[in-house]
């Protein structure tokens, strides 16, 4: 084997085990990260309560791509079924949503590809607790909604208080954070796989992929439209990078520079130019910013904007 070939066996296997600590942020906690080999199906047990998300009218809807893994329609249909009375998040969706993202990761690539791997064990750790949570009782959110409100700062919010009384601890973003808080589920000094936890983490990735989109969608007044893997690597350094160690740096950086020009999103998503481009992604990125909004509202108002 050649000194290059050997230089690029090195990378793949660094890429392989920086891919890892993604969504960690950090080398130690890694080696404890439960749920190994888990491969929870999509069955997290409530429904969507779309009526309540989507106003009278409701958006345009994207059309399907037929021929694509990574459906751009779904994600945006997801993205709207996630808002839920007046400042919550459905936990159904909003995982749902990362699926179709981890495809969209998928498709650009296996470096960047690397990266969806850890977010899938994010998603599966919350779909996993969810179906715990069925066979406890303890784990469900009894009549005391005066406690959830006072927890979620939307006390006297009459859609809230009657959509919580029922649900279950892990239908809702803020249904979860109020059981986790009152089982002393979440610490706010140490690493636990606790639901909160992981939702931040992929609360700090949907702000990157947010901000690459947002990026790619942009038409400049004059000049030249720069690459995606620049766009990327652009988004990461404002948002991921600055809760990651250097190494893990270094190993993004080398993903995005395999990342696919842009002809590519394209057809990734059925479209002729940049105009047609800019008005999709636009879709998605306005979904992405108020399942964001609500959800950094509900993490804010908890102090868990920092968890370990």
């Amino acid at each position: 084997m050649g000194v290059k070939s050997k230089a690029a066996a090195a990378i793949v296997v660094l890429l392989l085990f920086f891919g890892s600590l993604w969504i960690q942020g950090g080398l130690d906690y890694h080696w404890d990260s439960c749920l190994k080999g888990y491969n929870q199906a999509n069955t997290l047990h409530q429904l969507y309560n779309s009526s309540e998300a989507d106003g009278a009218e409701g958006p345009q809807v994207i059309e399907g791509c037929p021929g694509q893994t990574f459906q751009v329609s779904l994600l945006h249909s997801h993205l709207l079924a996630a808002p839920a009375y007046t400042s919550d998040v459905l936990m159904q969706p909003y995982l749902s949503s990362w699926d179709e993202l981890v495809r969209f990761m998928e498709a650009l690539g296996p470096m960047v590809g690397l990266i969806s791997k850890e977010i899938e064990s994010k998603t599966s750790i919350i779909r996993q607790l969810a179906l715990l949570s069925e066979g406890n009782p303890e784990a469900e959110l009894g009549p005391d909604i005066h406690s959830i409100n006072s927890v979620s700062g939307e006390a006297g919010t009459k859609n809230d208080k009657e959509a919580s009384q029922h649900a279950g601890a892990y239908h809702s973003v803020r249904s979860m954070i109020w059981v986790e808080l009152n089982r002393g589920l979440v610490d706010f000094h140490h690493q636990t796989d606790s639901g909160c936890r992981t939702l931040l983490r992929l609360h700090r990735a949907l702000l990157w992929l947010k901000l690459f989109l947002e990026k790619l969608a942009e038409t400049p007044a004059a000049g030249r439209l720069r690459s995606p893997s620049e766009l990327c690597r652009e988004a990461y350094q404002n948002t991921l990078a600055n809760h990651h160690t250097w190494f893990v740096r270094r190993a993004a950086e080398l993903a995005f520079i395999a990342m696919p020009e842009r002809g590519f999103f394209f057809r990734l998503v059925c479209v002729q130019d940049q105009g047609e481009l800019n008005t999709v992604l636009n879709r998605v990125v306005q979904a992405i910013g108020e399942v964001y909004d609500r959800t950094q509202k509900a993490l804010e108002e908890n102090n868990m904007l920092d968890l370990p």
